[in-house]
């Protein structure tokens, strides 16, 4: 007999890829020493947290001997979490935000439930490009939803506005749009956001419903293209965005996110509502309480980009040298290169033997991919070269 329902047994089995290779990256190192396996399984953020972020939690510590240091807070987030993002918003998107307009979540994959949960009826669909996060498909789930994916194409993954258009259908309530990209790293330019923003107006027009743009940003500062990335809120009015201080503030465990709506939403007080109500009946109540109070004093700082920029190359090069084929990322730490043969499972074997590990992309939604974090220790990488040249000759 089952200790969980049917439906969770199934989707347990066919869990996340990533997941899996991170813990046979820790059994590899058991048997073999860390030093000899080469992880580039999961998007763990390496680099420590900015200077500022230790003073702040010197003086959050000094704080707490007051004893509402940590205590309860509006559902939606302390003020000046809320204020501090809206100020980030309004510049990243240059669209003025109120605070008002913000809800701090558990992190953007908190956010991302939370919106879900308040916007979706059962049965409704939900449309991704793909390559997406493998999680997406889970967190529509939660809410009764479908995620429907939309092909990009092929090796560039720019997106493929015939498919995006045969994809939407009277059932589809929102589109994720995640950029830069994980696993691709694609930055998404101002033409295709253009593009997109009009194929929604008249979606939404011809099916005489809201689709809402959903722009999921965990990596907005990781932009190695130089070009400032295009706003939703300009472009498209039912649009929400989706953000975090993992990857800016390295502080991916600590589950710090929010949402903003676009201010240019009618009667947006329903909509956020919705979300606060969601935010605390889902059970995540509040984003955390530190992390909110690490964010407004830091907000302004983040992580050396410069450094895995450097990663990025150092990793092309040698993908390069094993004649291995990908599209050099624009953003985001992940290179998502072509299998060199049709199924990118068999080859994830081969260079786990090697003790590389990376993850096969049809958890992405593209099987013939894999995808590789370039978010390690350079000499990681460096160290890597001879087993990825080495598993590269065994399969030639």
């Amino acid at each position: 007999m089952r200790l969980v329902n049917e439906t969770l047994y199934h989707l347990m089995g066919n869990s996340s890829a990533i997941r899996k290779m991170f813990e046979l990256g820790i059994e590899l190192k058991k048997k073999h020493g860390a030093n000899r396996v080469f992880d580039f399984s999961l998007g763990n953020p390496d680099l420590p947290p900015p200077p500022p972020v230790a003073d702040a939690l010197r003086t959050i510590a000094d704080d707490c001997r007051s004893r509402f240091a940590i205590g309860y807070m509006p559902n939606a987030g302390y003020p000046a979490a809320r204020e501090a993002v809206a100020a980030k918003v309004s510049r990243e998107q240059e669209v003025a935000t109120a605070g008002t307009d913000v809800v701090m979540t558990c992190g953007a994959a908190g956010g991302l439930n939370v919106f879900f949960k308040a916007t979706l009826a059962p049965g409704d669909e939900v449309v991704v490009p793909a390559p997406y996060f493998v999680e997406y498909g889970f967190y529509v789930g939660n809410a009764g939803g479908k995620l429907i994916p939309a092909p990009s194409h092929d090796f560039t993954f720019e997106l493929d506005f015939d498919a995006l258009a045969r994809a939407i259908t009277p059932r589809t309530r929102a589109i994720i749009l995640n950029s830069p990209n994980n696993p691709t790293g694609r930055v998404y330019t101002e033409e295709e956001m253009l593009r997109l923003s009009k194929l929604l107006e008249d979606k939404s027009r011809e099916y005489n419903s809201i689709l809402y743009l959903v722009s999921d940003e965990p990596y907005r500062f990781l932009n190695f293209t130089g070009e400032k990335l295009p706003s939703c809120f300009a472009h498209y009015k039912y649009s929400i965005v989706c953000g975090s201080c993992s990857k800016n503030l390295s502080l991916a465990g600590e589950r710090v996110g929010y949402i903003a709506v676009n201010p240019a939403i009618e009667n947006r007080a329903e909509l956020l509502d919705g979300l606060i109500f969601c935010n605390r009946t889902l059970g995540f109540v509040n984003a955390p309480a530190i992390g909110q109070k690490l964010l407004v004093a830091c907000l302004n700082s983040e992580v050396d980009a410069v450094i895995y920029r450097r990663r990025r190359d150092a990793m092309a090069a040698i993908l390069t040298e094993a004649g291995i084929k990908f599209t050099l990322p624009q953003g985001a730490f992940y290179f998502f290169a072509k299998s060199p043969i049709p199924d990118e499972r068999e080859f994830a074997a081969l260079m786990a033997k090697h003790l590389v590990l990376i993850v096969p992309g049809r958890g992405f939604g593209t099987p013939g991919y894999f995808r590789l974090a370039f978010c390690v220790e350079d000499e990681v990488i460096h160290n890597s070269r001879e087993n990825i040249l080495a598993a590269m000759q065994e399969l030639r």
